[in-house]
Protein backbone atom coordinates (compact mmCIF):
# COMPACT_ATOMS: atom_id res chain seq x y z
CA UNK A 1 0.00 0.00 0.00
CA UNK A 2 1.38 3.42 -0.95
CA UNK A 3 2.16 5.93 1.79
CA UNK A 4 1.16 9.56 1.89
CA UNK A 5 3.73 12.34 1.74
CA UNK A 6 3.46 13.24 5.44
CA UNK A 7 4.26 9.68 6.50
CA UNK A 8 7.17 9.48 4.06
CA UNK A 9 8.66 12.74 5.37
CA UNK A 10 8.37 11.63 9.00
CA UNK A 11 9.84 8.18 8.33
CA UNK A 12 12.75 9.60 6.33
CA UNK A 13 13.67 12.10 9.01
CA UNK A 14 13.37 9.52 11.78
CA UNK A 15 15.66 7.17 9.84
CA UNK A 16 18.13 10.04 9.49
CA UNK A 17 18.33 10.32 13.29
CA UNK A 18 15.83 13.06 14.17
CA UNK A 19 14.29 12.61 17.62
CA UNK A 20 12.27 15.80 18.15
CA UNK A 21 10.27 18.32 16.16
CA UNK A 22 9.49 21.77 17.58
CA UNK A 23 6.56 23.92 16.51
CA UNK A 24 2.98 25.07 16.92
CA UNK A 25 0.30 22.86 15.36
CA UNK A 26 -2.34 24.13 12.97
CA UNK A 27 -3.99 24.22 9.53
CA UNK A 28 -1.48 23.25 6.83
CA UNK A 29 0.64 20.94 9.04
CA UNK A 30 -2.13 19.12 10.90
CA UNK A 31 -1.74 16.04 8.69
CA UNK A 32 2.02 16.13 9.22
CA UNK A 33 1.75 16.43 13.01
CA UNK A 34 -0.72 13.53 13.08
CA UNK A 35 1.98 11.36 11.51
CA UNK A 36 4.47 12.67 14.09
CA UNK A 37 2.01 11.55 16.79
CA UNK A 38 2.24 7.92 15.70
CA UNK A 39 5.99 7.96 15.05
CA UNK A 40 9.12 7.71 17.21
CA UNK A 41 9.69 11.47 16.88
CA UNK A 42 8.53 13.58 19.81
CA UNK A 43 6.56 16.77 19.17
CA UNK A 44 7.59 19.71 21.40
CA UNK A 45 4.74 22.19 21.51
CA UNK A 46 6.23 25.67 22.00
CA UNK A 47 4.25 28.88 22.49
CA UNK A 48 6.22 30.91 19.95
CA UNK A 49 7.83 29.48 16.82
CA UNK A 50 11.03 31.54 17.27
CA UNK A 51 11.59 29.66 20.52
CA UNK A 52 11.13 26.38 18.65
CA UNK A 53 13.84 27.29 16.14
CA UNK A 54 16.25 28.33 18.90
CA UNK A 55 15.58 25.11 20.83
CA UNK A 56 15.85 22.80 17.85
CA UNK A 57 18.99 24.53 16.65
CA UNK A 58 20.66 24.26 20.06
CA UNK A 59 19.81 20.56 20.28
CA UNK A 60 21.30 20.03 16.82
CA UNK A 61 24.37 22.14 17.64
CA UNK A 62 25.19 20.19 20.79
CA UNK A 63 24.48 16.71 19.45
CA UNK A 64 25.45 17.28 15.79
CA UNK A 65 22.40 15.15 14.97
CA UNK A 66 19.28 16.25 13.16
CA UNK A 67 16.62 18.24 14.94
CA UNK A 68 13.39 19.42 13.34
CA UNK A 69 11.00 22.35 13.18
CA UNK A 70 7.69 22.52 11.38
CA UNK A 71 5.64 25.62 10.67
CA UNK A 72 2.16 26.37 9.48
CA UNK A 73 1.60 28.51 6.39
CA UNK A 74 2.19 32.26 6.38
CA UNK A 75 2.76 33.72 9.86
CA UNK A 76 3.48 30.34 11.44
CA UNK A 77 6.53 29.68 9.32
CA UNK A 78 7.54 33.36 9.34
CA UNK A 79 7.82 33.33 13.14
CA UNK A 80 10.70 30.84 12.89
CA UNK A 81 12.96 33.08 10.85
CA UNK A 82 15.18 34.64 13.53
CA UNK A 83 15.80 31.30 15.21
CA UNK A 84 16.46 29.72 11.81
CA UNK A 85 19.04 32.39 11.01
CA UNK A 86 20.69 31.78 14.39
CA UNK A 87 20.72 28.00 13.91
CA UNK A 88 22.09 28.25 10.38
CA UNK A 89 24.87 30.65 11.31
CA UNK A 90 26.08 28.63 14.29
CA UNK A 91 26.29 25.40 12.28
CA UNK A 92 23.29 23.42 13.50
CA UNK A 93 22.13 20.47 11.34
CA UNK A 94 18.44 21.38 11.40
CA UNK A 95 15.63 20.48 8.98
CA UNK A 96 12.74 22.92 8.81
CA UNK A 97 9.45 21.85 7.24
CA UNK A 98 7.91 25.14 6.09
CA UNK A 99 4.37 24.75 4.82
CA UNK A 100 2.39 26.91 2.42
CA UNK A 101 -1.25 27.27 1.39
CA UNK A 102 -2.81 24.57 -0.80
CA UNK A 103 -1.56 24.48 -4.38
CA UNK A 104 -4.82 25.64 -5.91
CA UNK A 105 -4.54 28.80 -3.77
CA UNK A 106 -0.96 29.73 -4.72
CA UNK A 107 -0.34 32.83 -6.82
CA UNK A 108 -3.70 34.38 -5.98
CA UNK A 109 -2.69 36.49 -2.98
CA UNK A 110 -4.63 34.05 -0.80
CA UNK A 111 -4.72 34.80 2.96
CA UNK A 112 -1.51 33.65 4.67
CA UNK A 113 0.25 32.83 1.39
CA UNK A 114 4.02 33.39 1.65
CA UNK A 115 6.77 32.32 -0.73
CA UNK A 116 8.78 30.37 1.84
CA UNK A 117 11.51 29.48 -0.66
CA UNK A 118 12.48 33.10 -1.33
CA UNK A 119 12.38 33.78 2.37
CA UNK A 120 14.55 30.91 3.61
CA UNK A 121 17.05 30.33 0.81
CA UNK A 122 19.25 33.05 2.33
CA UNK A 123 19.64 31.19 5.64
CA UNK A 124 19.95 27.55 4.57
CA UNK A 125 22.31 25.10 2.90
CA UNK A 126 19.35 23.52 1.10
CA UNK A 127 15.94 24.97 0.24
CA UNK A 128 13.57 23.11 -2.06
CA UNK A 129 9.84 22.64 -2.57
CA UNK A 130 8.13 19.29 -2.98
CA UNK A 131 6.06 19.72 -6.13
CA UNK A 132 5.18 16.04 -6.73
CA UNK A 133 4.48 13.23 -4.23
CA UNK A 134 7.17 10.97 -5.70
CA UNK A 135 9.78 13.65 -4.90
CA UNK A 136 9.05 13.59 -1.18
CA UNK A 137 11.49 10.96 0.04
CA UNK A 138 14.23 12.07 -2.33
CA UNK A 139 14.05 15.77 -1.45
CA UNK A 140 13.77 15.17 2.30
CA UNK A 141 16.75 12.78 2.13
CA UNK A 142 18.77 15.43 0.32
CA UNK A 143 17.73 17.99 2.91
CA UNK A 144 18.82 15.80 5.83
CA UNK A 145 22.09 14.93 4.13
CA UNK A 146 22.85 18.57 3.35
CA UNK A 147 22.10 19.68 6.92
CA UNK A 148 24.41 17.03 8.38
CA UNK A 149 27.22 17.37 5.84
CA UNK A 150 27.24 21.16 5.55
CA UNK A 151 26.26 21.88 9.17
CA UNK A 152 23.41 24.25 8.53
CA UNK A 153 19.68 24.51 8.11
CA UNK A 154 17.89 22.63 5.33
CA UNK A 155 14.40 23.84 4.41
CA UNK A 156 11.71 21.77 2.72
CA UNK A 157 8.65 23.71 1.56
CA UNK A 158 5.44 21.69 1.41
CA UNK A 159 1.95 22.81 0.43
CA UNK A 160 -0.69 21.82 2.95
CA UNK A 161 -2.58 19.59 0.52
CA UNK A 162 0.64 17.85 -0.58
CA UNK A 163 0.97 16.15 2.81
CA UNK A 164 -2.11 14.04 1.99
CA UNK A 165 -1.00 12.99 -1.51
CA UNK A 166 0.03 9.36 -2.05
CA UNK A 167 3.56 8.45 -3.13
CA UNK A 168 3.80 5.64 -5.71
CA UNK A 169 7.54 5.44 -6.39
CA UNK A 170 9.20 2.27 -5.09
CA UNK A 171 12.72 3.77 -5.07
CA UNK A 172 14.39 4.03 -1.69
CA UNK A 173 16.59 6.97 -0.80
CA UNK A 174 18.76 7.12 2.34
CA UNK A 175 21.09 9.57 4.07
CA UNK A 176 24.83 8.97 3.79
CA UNK A 177 27.23 10.47 6.31
CA UNK A 178 30.93 10.62 5.49
CA UNK A 179 34.03 11.85 7.32
CA UNK A 180 36.62 12.81 4.70
CA UNK A 181 40.08 13.94 5.84
CA UNK A 182 41.48 16.99 4.05
CA UNK A 183 44.90 18.58 4.40
CA UNK A 184 47.12 20.78 2.22
CA UNK A 185 49.43 19.22 -0.34
CA UNK A 186 53.19 18.91 0.43
CA UNK A 187 54.16 22.02 -1.54
CA UNK A 188 51.64 24.16 0.31
CA UNK A 189 52.77 22.69 3.62
CA UNK A 190 56.35 23.59 2.83
CA UNK A 191 55.29 27.21 2.33
CA UNK A 192 53.83 27.21 5.85
CA UNK A 193 57.04 25.68 7.22
CA UNK A 194 58.97 28.47 5.47
CA UNK A 195 56.87 31.16 7.17
CA UNK A 196 57.38 29.45 10.53
CA UNK A 197 61.16 29.22 10.06
CA UNK A 198 61.35 32.95 9.27
CA UNK A 199 59.26 34.05 12.27
CA UNK A 200 60.49 34.91 15.76
CA UNK A 201 57.18 35.46 17.57
CA UNK A 202 54.40 33.05 16.58
CA UNK A 203 50.84 33.06 17.92
CA UNK A 204 48.26 30.37 17.22
CA UNK A 205 44.69 31.58 16.88
CA UNK A 206 42.20 28.72 17.16
CA UNK A 207 38.51 28.89 16.28
CA UNK A 208 35.51 26.59 16.20
CA UNK A 209 37.04 24.81 13.19
CA UNK A 210 39.77 23.48 15.48
CA UNK A 211 37.29 21.41 17.48
CA UNK A 212 38.63 17.91 17.95
CA UNK A 213 42.24 19.04 17.48
CA UNK A 214 43.00 19.88 21.15
CA UNK A 215 45.93 17.50 21.51
CA UNK A 216 47.47 18.52 18.19
CA UNK A 217 47.14 22.24 19.00
CA UNK A 218 48.97 21.82 22.29
CA UNK A 219 51.72 19.77 20.62
CA UNK A 220 52.14 22.51 18.00
CA UNK A 221 52.21 25.24 20.64
CA UNK A 222 54.83 23.32 22.61
CA UNK A 223 56.99 22.85 19.51
CA UNK A 224 56.79 26.54 18.54
CA UNK A 225 56.70 28.00 22.08
CA UNK A 226 53.61 29.82 20.87
CA UNK A 227 50.67 31.08 22.94
CA UNK A 228 47.23 29.85 21.88
CA UNK A 229 44.55 32.50 21.59
CA UNK A 230 41.02 31.30 21.03
CA UNK A 231 37.82 32.68 19.59
CA UNK A 232 34.73 33.02 21.76
CA UNK A 233 33.04 29.95 20.25
CA UNK A 234 36.05 27.69 20.88
CA UNK A 235 36.39 28.49 24.59
CA UNK A 236 34.88 25.20 25.68
CA UNK A 237 37.57 23.00 24.09
CA UNK A 238 40.66 25.28 23.94
CA UNK A 239 40.65 26.51 27.53
CA UNK A 240 40.69 23.26 29.59
CA UNK A 241 44.04 21.70 30.58
CA UNK A 242 45.93 24.00 28.24
CA UNK A 243 49.11 25.55 29.66
CA UNK A 244 49.56 27.57 26.43
CA UNK A 245 46.18 29.31 26.63
CA UNK A 246 46.32 33.13 26.59
CA UNK A 247 42.58 33.75 26.41
CA UNK A 248 40.59 35.62 23.77
CA UNK A 249 41.05 38.64 21.56
CA UNK A 250 38.38 41.14 20.48
CA UNK A 251 36.22 43.55 22.48
CA UNK A 252 34.96 40.66 24.65
CA UNK A 253 38.43 39.24 25.16
CA UNK A 254 41.37 39.95 27.45
CA UNK A 255 44.63 41.87 27.23
CA UNK A 256 46.88 38.80 26.95
CA UNK A 257 44.95 37.36 24.03
CA UNK A 258 44.73 40.66 22.21
CA UNK A 259 48.42 41.49 22.67
CA UNK A 260 49.55 37.99 21.69
CA UNK A 261 47.74 38.45 18.37
CA UNK A 262 48.77 42.06 17.73
CA UNK A 263 52.42 41.72 18.80
CA UNK A 264 53.40 38.56 16.90
CA UNK A 265 55.22 38.45 13.57
CA UNK A 266 53.38 35.32 12.39
CA UNK A 267 49.76 34.60 13.22
CA UNK A 268 48.55 31.11 12.32
CA UNK A 269 44.74 31.08 12.18
CA UNK A 270 43.36 27.58 12.63
CA UNK A 271 39.67 27.12 11.87
CA UNK A 272 38.78 30.73 12.69
CA UNK A 273 36.25 33.09 11.13
CA UNK A 274 36.57 36.01 13.55
CA UNK A 275 34.94 38.92 11.77
CA UNK A 276 36.55 42.07 13.16
CA UNK A 277 39.51 43.14 11.02
CA UNK A 278 40.74 45.73 13.54
CA UNK A 279 41.79 42.94 15.92
CA UNK A 280 44.17 41.30 13.44
CA UNK A 281 47.85 42.38 13.30
CA UNK A 282 48.91 44.89 10.67
CA UNK A 283 52.68 44.25 10.78
CA UNK A 284 52.70 40.45 10.91
CA UNK A 285 52.39 37.73 8.34
CA UNK A 286 49.21 35.69 8.56
CA UNK A 287 48.68 32.08 7.56
CA UNK A 288 45.18 30.63 7.66
CA UNK A 289 44.00 27.03 7.65
CA UNK A 290 40.32 26.41 7.07
CA UNK A 291 38.26 23.51 5.76
CA UNK A 292 36.08 25.97 3.84
CA UNK A 293 38.19 27.64 1.15
CA UNK A 294 35.74 30.54 0.87
CA UNK A 295 36.77 31.65 4.39
CA UNK A 296 40.43 32.14 3.43
CA UNK A 297 41.31 35.84 3.51
CA UNK A 298 37.71 36.85 4.12
CA UNK A 299 38.28 38.72 7.38
CA UNK A 300 41.71 40.26 6.73
CA UNK A 301 44.46 40.05 4.11
CA UNK A 302 46.56 36.90 4.52
CA UNK A 303 49.96 35.77 3.25
CA UNK A 304 49.13 32.07 2.95
CA UNK A 305 45.78 30.32 2.77
CA UNK A 306 45.54 26.55 3.13
CA UNK A 307 42.46 24.37 2.76
CA UNK A 308 42.40 21.59 5.30
CA UNK A 309 41.00 20.06 8.44
CA UNK A 310 42.88 21.58 11.39
CA UNK A 311 43.68 18.28 13.08
CA UNK A 312 44.89 16.57 9.90
CA UNK A 313 46.89 19.64 8.84
CA UNK A 314 48.74 19.90 12.16
CA UNK A 315 49.46 16.15 12.06
CA UNK A 316 51.06 16.63 8.64
CA UNK A 317 52.92 19.76 9.79
CA UNK A 318 54.51 18.61 13.06
CA UNK A 319 57.09 16.17 11.58
CA UNK A 320 58.43 19.04 9.43
CA UNK A 321 59.18 21.31 12.42
CA UNK A 322 62.04 21.61 14.88
CA UNK A 323 61.64 22.40 18.56
CA UNK A 324 62.12 26.11 19.31
CA UNK A 325 64.05 27.33 22.34
CA UNK A 326 63.07 31.01 22.61
CA UNK A 327 60.18 31.33 25.09
CA UNK A 328 60.05 35.13 25.47
CA UNK A 329 56.87 35.68 23.41
CA UNK A 330 55.10 32.79 25.12
CA UNK A 331 56.19 33.86 28.62
CA UNK A 332 55.00 37.42 28.07
CA UNK A 333 51.56 36.22 26.98
CA UNK A 334 51.18 33.74 29.84
CA UNK A 335 52.24 36.29 32.47
CA UNK A 336 49.70 38.77 31.15
CA UNK A 337 47.04 36.01 31.11
CA UNK A 338 47.61 35.46 34.83
CA UNK A 339 47.22 39.21 35.40
CA UNK A 340 44.01 39.14 33.38
CA UNK A 341 42.66 36.32 35.54
CA UNK A 342 43.57 38.25 38.70
CA UNK A 343 41.67 41.21 37.29
CA UNK A 344 38.61 39.04 36.69
CA UNK A 345 38.79 37.77 40.28
CA UNK A 346 38.82 41.34 41.60
CA UNK A 347 35.73 42.15 39.52
CA UNK A 348 33.95 39.20 41.12
CA UNK A 349 33.87 40.78 44.59
CA UNK A 350 30.76 42.69 45.66
CA UNK A 351 31.85 44.72 48.67
CA UNK A 352 28.84 46.98 49.08
CA UNK A 353 25.07 46.76 48.66
CA UNK A 354 25.18 46.48 44.86
CA UNK A 355 25.56 43.02 43.39
CA UNK A 356 28.05 42.80 40.56
CA UNK A 357 27.02 40.39 37.80
CA UNK A 358 30.56 38.98 37.92
CA UNK A 359 29.97 37.95 41.54
CA UNK A 360 26.86 36.02 40.58
CA UNK A 361 28.58 34.30 37.66
CA UNK A 362 31.63 33.30 39.68
CA UNK A 363 29.50 31.79 42.44
CA UNK A 364 27.58 29.84 39.81
CA UNK A 365 30.90 28.61 38.43
CA UNK A 366 31.84 27.31 41.87
CA UNK A 367 28.51 25.68 42.74
CA UNK A 368 27.55 23.94 39.50
CA UNK A 369 29.03 20.65 38.30
CA UNK A 370 31.75 20.15 35.72
CA UNK A 371 29.30 18.58 33.25
CA UNK A 372 26.96 21.57 33.12
CA UNK A 373 25.87 23.13 29.83
CA UNK A 374 25.49 26.91 29.66
CA UNK A 375 23.74 29.26 27.27
CA UNK A 376 23.76 33.06 27.40
CA UNK A 377 21.75 35.86 25.89
CA UNK A 378 23.47 38.23 23.49
CA UNK A 379 24.80 41.30 25.29
CA UNK A 380 26.34 41.40 28.74
CA UNK A 381 25.27 37.85 29.85
CA UNK A 382 27.50 36.33 27.18
CA UNK A 383 30.39 38.48 28.46
CA UNK A 384 29.95 37.16 31.99
CA UNK A 385 29.84 33.60 30.62
CA UNK A 386 32.99 34.02 28.52
CA UNK A 387 35.00 35.76 31.23
CA UNK A 388 33.81 34.22 34.48
CA UNK A 389 32.74 30.64 33.79
CA UNK A 390 35.54 28.11 33.50
CA UNK A 391 35.62 25.53 30.76
CA UNK A 392 36.46 22.19 32.35
CA UNK A 393 36.54 19.80 29.44
CA UNK A 394 33.06 18.35 29.78
CA UNK A 395 31.29 21.71 30.17
CA UNK A 396 29.59 23.03 27.04
CA UNK A 397 28.74 26.61 26.05
CA UNK A 398 26.43 28.19 23.50
CA UNK A 399 25.90 31.88 22.86
CA UNK A 400 24.73 33.85 19.84
CA UNK A 401 28.11 35.00 18.58
CA UNK A 402 27.65 34.76 14.82
CA UNK A 403 24.08 36.05 14.58
CA UNK A 404 24.12 38.30 17.66
CA UNK A 405 20.47 37.96 18.60
CA UNK A 406 18.63 38.63 21.85
CA UNK A 407 16.38 36.21 23.72
CA UNK A 408 18.24 33.07 22.68
CA UNK A 409 19.46 31.76 26.05
CA UNK A 410 16.57 29.95 27.66
CA UNK A 411 14.99 28.72 24.39
CA UNK A 412 18.35 27.19 23.45
CA UNK A 413 18.65 25.71 26.93
CA UNK A 414 15.25 24.11 26.41
CA UNK A 415 16.42 22.17 23.36
CA UNK A 416 19.70 21.19 25.00
CA UNK A 417 17.91 19.88 28.08
CA UNK A 418 15.66 17.76 25.87
CA UNK A 419 18.76 16.16 24.36
CA UNK A 420 20.64 15.83 27.67
CA UNK A 421 18.05 15.27 30.40
CA UNK A 422 20.66 14.06 32.91
CA UNK A 423 22.91 17.11 32.72
CA UNK A 424 22.38 20.51 34.39
CA UNK A 425 21.47 23.08 31.74
CA UNK A 426 21.68 26.72 32.77
CA UNK A 427 20.60 29.81 30.83
CA UNK A 428 22.19 33.17 31.62
CA UNK A 429 19.45 35.61 30.67
CA UNK A 430 19.29 39.34 30.32
CA UNK A 431 16.11 40.95 31.54
CA UNK A 432 15.52 42.38 28.05
CA UNK A 433 15.94 38.99 26.42
CA UNK A 434 13.73 37.29 28.99
CA UNK A 435 10.81 39.65 28.51
CA UNK A 436 11.08 39.36 24.74
CA UNK A 437 10.04 35.67 24.72
CA UNK A 438 8.77 35.11 28.25
CA UNK A 439 5.66 33.19 27.20
CA UNK A 440 7.57 29.95 26.66
CA UNK A 441 8.29 29.66 30.36
CA UNK A 442 4.96 27.86 30.15
CA UNK A 443 6.54 25.37 27.74
CA UNK A 444 9.21 24.55 30.31
CA UNK A 445 6.46 23.70 32.78
CA UNK A 446 4.19 21.88 30.32
CA UNK A 447 7.06 19.78 28.97
CA UNK A 448 8.63 19.45 32.46
CA UNK A 449 12.07 20.58 31.29
CA UNK A 450 14.20 21.30 34.40
CA UNK A 451 16.21 24.16 32.89
CA UNK A 452 17.70 26.66 35.33
CA UNK A 453 17.22 30.33 34.36
CA UNK A 454 19.47 33.02 35.87
CA UNK A 455 18.26 36.56 35.19
CA UNK A 456 20.73 39.43 35.44
CA UNK A 457 18.10 42.00 36.36
CA UNK A 458 19.62 45.45 35.84
CA UNK A 459 16.39 47.00 34.53
CA UNK A 460 18.07 48.07 31.32
CA UNK A 461 19.41 46.95 27.97
CA UNK A 462 22.82 46.92 29.58
CA UNK A 463 25.07 46.24 26.60
CA UNK A 464 23.35 48.95 24.55
CA UNK A 465 23.68 51.32 27.48
CA UNK A 466 27.41 50.62 27.60
CA UNK A 467 27.72 51.26 23.86
CA UNK A 468 26.02 54.62 24.24
CA UNK A 469 28.08 55.71 27.24
CA UNK A 470 31.49 54.88 25.78
CA UNK A 471 30.47 57.07 22.83
CA UNK A 472 29.90 59.90 25.28
CA UNK A 473 26.14 59.78 24.77
CA UNK A 474 23.46 59.90 27.41
CA UNK A 475 21.93 56.45 27.50
CA UNK A 476 18.52 56.67 25.85
CA UNK A 477 15.53 54.31 25.54
CA UNK A 478 17.33 51.52 27.40
CA UNK A 479 15.42 51.49 30.69
CA UNK A 480 13.14 48.53 31.40
CA UNK A 481 10.21 48.45 33.80
CA UNK A 482 10.42 44.85 34.93
CA UNK A 483 8.05 42.74 36.99
CA UNK A 484 9.21 40.65 39.90
CA UNK A 485 10.40 37.80 37.68
CA UNK A 486 10.34 35.31 40.54
CA UNK A 487 6.66 35.98 41.25
CA UNK A 488 5.80 35.77 37.55
CA UNK A 489 7.66 32.46 37.30
CA UNK A 490 5.90 31.03 40.35
CA UNK A 491 2.54 31.98 38.84
CA UNK A 492 3.50 30.00 35.74
CA UNK A 493 4.47 26.93 37.77
CA UNK A 494 8.26 27.26 38.05
CA UNK A 495 10.28 27.24 41.22
CA UNK A 496 11.69 30.73 41.70
CA UNK A 497 13.83 32.90 43.97
CA UNK A 498 14.70 36.61 44.01
CA UNK A 499 17.96 38.04 45.36
CA UNK A 500 18.55 41.72 46.17
CA UNK A 501 21.52 41.58 48.60
CA UNK A 502 24.98 40.02 48.09
CA UNK A 503 24.74 37.92 51.26
CA UNK A 504 21.63 36.15 49.95
CA UNK A 505 23.21 34.84 46.75
CA UNK A 506 24.60 31.56 48.10
CA UNK A 507 21.50 30.21 49.79
CA UNK A 508 19.16 31.11 46.92
CA UNK A 509 21.50 29.76 44.27
CA UNK A 510 21.94 26.43 46.06
CA UNK A 511 18.17 25.97 46.35
CA UNK A 512 17.72 27.01 42.72
CA UNK A 513 20.29 24.51 41.46
CA UNK A 514 18.84 21.74 43.64
CA UNK A 515 15.32 22.08 42.24
CA UNK A 516 14.13 19.17 40.11
CA UNK A 517 11.76 21.48 38.23
CA UNK A 518 12.32 24.33 35.79
CA UNK A 519 13.55 27.07 38.10
CA UNK A 520 14.30 30.79 37.89
CA UNK A 521 16.70 32.94 39.91
CA UNK A 522 16.06 36.68 39.59
CA UNK A 523 19.12 38.66 40.77
CA UNK A 524 19.06 42.45 41.05
CA UNK A 525 22.50 43.36 39.71
CA UNK A 526 24.25 46.70 39.43
CA UNK A 527 22.72 48.75 36.61
CA UNK A 528 25.95 50.72 36.19
CA UNK A 529 28.28 47.83 35.28
CA UNK A 530 30.34 48.48 32.17
CA UNK A 531 31.67 45.69 29.98
CA UNK A 532 35.26 46.88 29.98
CA UNK A 533 37.32 46.16 26.85
CA UNK A 534 40.62 44.29 27.23
CA UNK A 535 42.63 47.47 26.64
CA UNK A 536 41.14 50.86 27.48
CA UNK A 537 41.96 53.49 24.87
CA UNK A 538 42.20 57.19 25.67
CA UNK A 539 39.19 57.91 23.47
CA UNK A 540 37.04 55.51 25.47
CA UNK A 541 37.96 57.18 28.76
CA UNK A 542 37.27 60.59 27.23
CA UNK A 543 33.91 59.42 25.96
CA UNK A 544 32.94 58.05 29.36
CA UNK A 545 33.99 61.36 30.91
CA UNK A 546 31.84 63.16 28.37
CA UNK A 547 28.90 61.01 29.46
CA UNK A 548 29.64 62.11 33.03
CA UNK A 549 29.51 65.79 32.09
CA UNK A 550 26.23 65.32 30.23
CA UNK A 551 24.74 63.30 33.08
CA UNK A 552 25.65 65.96 35.65
CA UNK A 553 24.12 68.68 33.49
CA UNK A 554 20.96 66.61 33.24
CA UNK A 555 20.68 66.03 36.99
CA UNK A 556 22.01 62.45 37.00
CA UNK A 557 25.04 62.89 39.27
CA UNK A 558 24.24 59.73 41.27
CA UNK A 559 24.65 57.64 38.13
CA UNK A 560 28.12 59.07 37.52
CA UNK A 561 29.08 58.21 41.09
CA UNK A 562 27.83 54.64 40.69
CA UNK A 563 29.59 54.31 37.34
CA UNK A 564 32.92 55.33 38.89
CA UNK A 565 32.43 53.20 41.99
CA UNK A 566 31.44 50.08 40.07
CA UNK A 567 34.01 50.22 37.28
CA UNK A 568 36.99 52.42 38.10
CA UNK A 569 37.34 52.63 41.89
CA UNK A 570 37.33 48.96 42.89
Amino acid sequence: MSKDVAEVIVETLANAGAKRCYGVVGDTINHFTDKIRTSEIDWVHVRHEEVGAFAAGAEAYMTQELALCAGTCGPGSLHFINGIFESHRNGSPLVFIASNVHRQEEGLNFPQEVDQTKLYEQCSVFCERISHPDQAQRIVTQAAQAALADQGVAVVVVNGDMFKEKMHSDMHWSVHRTQPVTHPNPEEMDKLVGLIDEAEKITLYAGIGAKGANEELIRLAKCLNAPIVHSTRSKEFIEPNNSYNAGMTGILGNKAGMEAVLDCDLLICLGTDFAYTQFYPTNAKIAQVNLDTTHLGKRCPIDLGLTGDVKATIQQLLPKLSQRSDEAHLDKALKQWQKDLEGYRKEEVSDHSLIHPQTVTRRLNELVGDNAIFTADGGSPMVWLLRHLEAKGSRRFLTSLSHGTMANAYPQAMGIAKAYPDRPVIALCGDGGMTMLMGDLLTLVQENIPVKLLIYNNESLGFVEMEQRVEGQLDSFTKLQNPDFAEVAKAMGLDAWRVEQPEDIDNAMKQWLASDKPALLDVKVSPMELVMPPKIEAGQVASTALFGIKAVLNGRMSEVTDLLKDNFLR
